[in-house]
């Protein structure tokens, strides 16, 4: 775990090389961060518990932080709350720093990232492509290596969507898990505070926190999953289909079993979301506002709102009789299935595109997101690979307060996770057997950042304390890809003074790695010279 002075600093060297402004709403300055920072570390220093001391987060433009104005992407709107909304004190008290504020579609009205007079935001990996919405920031943050960590929040797919579409995890808990106090609200009875992280184990630490622990819902044998056919997903992008398939094999591979279903009733009851008198609850949020006709508002969703103002009480009504229809059907047809799988989203518009069509191209988006709040599931969003070098995304639903479960499911799709090491894990170092033992493979020779020193701790066996300081210069190092579902064996095995965190590359990327506390420098030898533990034990003669 890195000293949290120094990953707010590597967040914002991020920020300055990336060069993305518009990802932000309210970016805090960096020596307020710090200071935030140093507390943490002296906090951890004294003993506290801070399970997220060293990590970084972003938050959403509709959620509060306290002393950064709340503007759910309208300046006009904003206010400046005196507190932290519930699920922000939760993270920060746990540890995590705060960045700042994130851009958002307006009011979260929206599955694209376009409809924000802080500017459009576009995908992580590809400028002419949208990030997606609403929590188009927040998303982005994390796959660039900013944050580890963001909130957003999802009523119809904001924490979702944009979790496709830049490669990165999104879960959003079961329909009021996570408090949404403090939350500008889109509809109020659907909104759910999400998490973003880069990889499924990281969300799940940070839900626990939000919501405490979930009771397990695990039943013992393989998983039963539901799939859609292809003539019920409809028209998907090239390639999307074949991924999809690809997911669906990945799952029976890992022992899951499948089972088609009919996604009629899902499908059905996510057009009732706008199409129906649903949307009416976005108007009592905010309508006032919008009828003031502040001219900072996004045309697009000006419409949609004002429109919604004129929804007769009596559609309302037998609007909810037919969720309840479809909500039975749809449970029936997810009968004793753990999860079902879908992909997340079924196209990655371009912002040309977008811009041509605003709601038509935003309806399509929404296609298989659009009703899991109506039908009270949760959900978990993870990558699934490529696609014509495009981050491809799928999501698993399940019935509510099935969260664990369902997060259990997603895992066996999670790809092989990534670990730096410099010291005695390294090949034919004397630890290197754990990795191995955990089914890891080499798969880079690399070096660090120049932003490290390394030093020669004094343990049995011996190893090297890697820290991220002033002054620091590139550290040998190798990448090992080992499975999933190893990473917390390997977590529990190292001991301290040793802990894993976020190491920089040489190539800006982010990947747990082997560091070690502040503390356990007192008296070690700085070998930073040396460029390596193995050039400095050769020159030990070891």
């Amino acid at each position: 775990m890195s000293s949290a002075v120094a990953r707010v600093r590597a967040a914002y060297d991020r920020i300055a090389a990336v060069r993305r402004p518009e990802l932000w709403i309210g970016l805090r300055p960096q020596e307020d961060a710090e200071a935030e920072a140093r507390g943490i570390d002296a906090r951890r220093a004294a003993g506290d518990a801070l399970p997220l001391a060293g990590t970084v987060l972003a938050v959403k433009g509709n959620i509060d932080v306290a002393g950064l104005p709340t503007t759910a992407g309208c300046p006009s709107f904003g206010r400046l709350p005196e507190r932290d909304a519930p699920a922000v004190a939760a993270l920060r008290a746990a540890g995590a720093t705060v960045l700042g504020t994130t851009n958002m579609d307006q009011f979260a009205t929206g599955l694209v990232g376009t409809r924000s007079p802080y500017g459009a935001v576009h995908s992580a990996t590809d400028a002419d492509r949208v990030a997606g919405g609403s929590s188009s920031g927040s998303a982005v943050a994390v796959a660039l290596g900013i944050a580890d960590l963001a909130l957003g929040t999802d009523t119809a797919g904001s924490g979702r969507v944009p979790a496709a579409f830049n490669g990165v995890v999104g879960v959003k808990p079961t329909r009021g898990l996570v408090p949404t106090e403090g939350v500008v609200p889109a509809c109020a009875s659907l909104d759910c505070v999400s998490v973003f992280a880069r990889t499924l184990p990281e969300a799940r630490r940070a839900v626990a926190l939000l919501a405490g622990p979930a009771a397990p819902a695990r039943r013992p044998g393989p998983w039963r999953v539901a799939v859609a056919s292809a003539a019920a997903l409809g028209e998907l992008a090239p390639g999307w289909q074949e991924a999809y398939e690809a997911a669906c094999a990945r799952l029976a591979a890992a022992g899951a079993r499948l089972r088609t279903l009919d996604l009629t009733p899902f499908t059905e009851a996510a057009a009732l979301l706008y199409e129906g008198a649903f949307v009416a609850e976005r108007y009592a949020a905010v309508g006032a506002f919008v009828e003031s006709g502040a001219a900072d508002l996004d045309p697009t969703v000006a419409g949609i709102v004002t429109a919604a103002r004129d929804v007769p009480a009596y559609r309302l009504f037998a609007d909810r009789q037919r969720l309840a229809a479809l909500h039975a059907r749809a449970m029936t047809e997810l009968g004793d299935a753990d999860a079902l799988l879908l992909p997340t989203a079924p196209e990655h518009p371009t912002l040309a595109q977008v811009a041509a069509d605003p709601v038509g191209v935003n309806a399509r988006l929404g296609r298989f997101t659009n009703s899991t709040n109506l039908l009270d599931l949760c959900a978990v969003a993870v990558p699934a690979g490529e696609v014509g070098g495009l981050p491809f995304g799928v999501m698993l639903l399940g019935r509510a307060h099935c969260d664990e479960r369902v997060a259990d499911v997603a895992a066996l799709l999670e790809p092989p996770h990534r670990v730096a090491v410099v010291g005695a894990h390294l090949s034919g170092q004397p630890l290197n057997h754990q990795l191995v033992a955990l089914g890891a493979r080499l798969a880079a020779t690399t070096a660090t950042a120049p932003a490290y020193r390394l030093y020669a701790l004094a343990t049995e066996p011996p190893k090297p304390g890697l820290v991220r300081a002033a002054g620091g210069a590139r550290v040998e190092a190798e990448v090992w890809e080992l499975p999933a579902s190893a990473l917390g064996a390997l977590t529990a095995a190292v001991p301290p003074p040793m802990a894993l965190g976020g190491v920089e590359l040489a190539d800006g990327t982010w990947l747990p790695g082997f560091l070690c506390t502040p503390g356990a420098l007192d008296g070690a030898r700085d070998i930073t010279a040396h460029g390596g533990w193995r050039a400095y034990l050769a020159s030990a003669g070891r």
